[in-house]
C-alpha cells in the first residue's frame, strides 16, 4: 500500500471533530506528513490531550490552530472555515447504543445543522476540497435485521430506512456533499466508516462504543459484572483506526468526486465472539452475562470494499487480534492514571 502522499504535506488542512478518536488520529498523521493542520472542536466528545505528543505538548504549530467552536453556529463557521486547501468533516454528535436511542431529536438536529453549515462555509469561502465521513448507520434497517449476514454495497443505500436518527441525519450530510459535487460546487470525497475502533477510542461510560465498554468491563471486573448489552448474536464489521486515517488520506488524491466509498474489515464479528475475545486477552476467569432486556441495534452489517480497493487501493491490513489488544492495552493504561 502507498503510503506517500506528496500533495499532503504542502497543503493546508482544517480537521472538523479533529480533537475527537478519529479526528486525532488523522491529524496526527496530517502533522506527520508535514501538512499545515487546523482544528475546530466543541471539545463535547474530544479533548485537547488528544492533540498532545507523549511529553505532553500540542502537536499543533501553534495555539491559535486550534479554533474552540460550536459548529451549530452559521456564522462561527463562515469566520473560520476559510484559505484552506481541504476540510476533513469528522464532526457530529454520536455516542453508544443507549445514548443514540434516548436522543434522537437532539442528535438529528444538531448533525443536520453541523453538516449544513461545514458545507456551505467551504462553498461560500472557495474551499476547493471537502472531505465528507458517513456511517453504516445509514444503510437501510430492513437489510441489517435479515437473517444470515448482510454484507452491504454502497448501492443498497436506497430507498433509505435508516433504524436511527443518528443514521438519517448522516445520510443527508452525505446527500447534500454529494448535491455538492453534482453541481460543480466543490471537489467531494465521501468516506462511509463501520466500526472504528484502537487506541484514542472514547471510554467514557454513556458515550462509548461496544468494544471500549466492553474492555472497561473486563479491566473492572470482578468489581463490577460482565454484562453484555443484548443477545450477543449482533454482529458489526470492526476496523482499525491506522486503516481508517489511511483511507482518509488515500480519499484526497484518488477518491474525489467518485461517489460514496465504504471502509470496513469485510469480516463480520458477533458482539459474543467480540466479548469473548476481550476475556481470553484480559486473562481473568470472566463468565460473560447477557442481558436481553438493553437495546442491541440492528442484527448486523459488513461491508463490501470493492470501491475501496478499486478507487483508493485500500484495504483493511489489521487483524481484529492485533487491534484488540492495542486497544486493551491502551484503555488499561488510561484507567490506571
Amino acid at each position: 500500500m502507498n503510503r506517500q502522499n506528496p500533495t499532503l504535506g504542502n497543503m493546508k488542512v482544517l480537521v472538523t471533530g479533529g480533537a475527537g478518536f478519529i479526528g486525532s488520529s488523522l491529524v496526527k498523521r496530517l502533522v506527520n506528513d508535514g501538512a499545515d493542520v487546523e482544528v475546530i472542536d466543541n471539545l463535547w466528545r474530544g479533548s485537547l490531550k488528544n492533540l498532545q505528543s507523549i511529553d505532553g505538548k500540542s502537536i499543533l504549530k501553534s495555539e491559535s490552530k486550534f479554533h474552540l467552536a460550536d459548529l451549530t453556529d452559521a456564522a462561527k463557521c463562515l469566520e473560520i472555515i476559510r484559505g484552506f486547501d481541504l476540510v476533513y468533516h469528522l464532526a457530529d454528535i454520536v455516542g453508544g447504543v443507549q445514548f443514540a436511542f434516548d436522543h434522537e431529536l437532539f442528535i438529528y438536529r444538531q448533525n443536520i445543522l453541523i453538516n449544513t453549515n461545514v458545507l456551505a462555509a467551504c462553498i461560500l469561502n472557495k474551499i476547493p476540497n471537502y472531505i465528507y465521513v458517513g456511517t453504516a448507520c445509514s444503510f437501510p434497517k430492513h437489510l441489517q435485521m435479515a437473517d444470515g449476514i448482510a454484507a452491504l454495497r454502497e448501492d443498497q443505500t436506497y430507498p433509505a430506512e435508516p433504524e436511527s436518527s443518528y443514521g438519517w441525519s448522516k445520510l443527508m450530510g452525505e446527500y447534500e456533499a454529494l448535491l455538492a459535487a453534482k453541481s460543480n460546487s466543490i471537489n467531494v470525497g465521501v468516506l462511509r466508516f463501520h466500526n472504528v475502533y484502537g487506541p484514542g477510542v472514547s471510554i467514557e461510560q454513556t458515550r462509548a462504543q461496544v468494544i471500549p465498554s466492553l474492555i472497561m468491563k473486563a479491566i473492572r471486573f470482578p468489581e463490577e459484572p460482565f454484562i453484555v448489552w443484548g443477545s450477543g448474536n449482533q454482529y458489526r464489521d470492526f476496523v482499525y483506526i491506522d486503516d481508517v486515517v489511511e483511507a482518509l488520506i488515500l480519499v484526497v488524491n484518488r477518491g474525489m468526486n467518485q461517489g460514496v466509498i465504504q471502509i470496513g474489515s469485510e469480516k463480520p464479528t458477533s458482539v459474543r465472539d467480540l466479548a469473548e475475545k476481550i476475556i481470553e486477552i484480559s486473562g481473568k476467569p470472566i463468565t460473560a452475562v447477557y442481558d436481553v432486556t438493553k437495546p442491541e441495534g440492528d442484527r448486523g452489517r459488513v461491508a463490501v470494499c470493492e470501491r475501496a480497493r478499486q478507487i483508493l487501493g485500500w484495504q483493511a491490513s489489521t487483524d481484529l487480534e492485533t487491534g484488540l489488544r492495542a486497544t486493551y492495552d491502551w484503555i488499561l493504561k488510561q484507567s490506571s492514571h
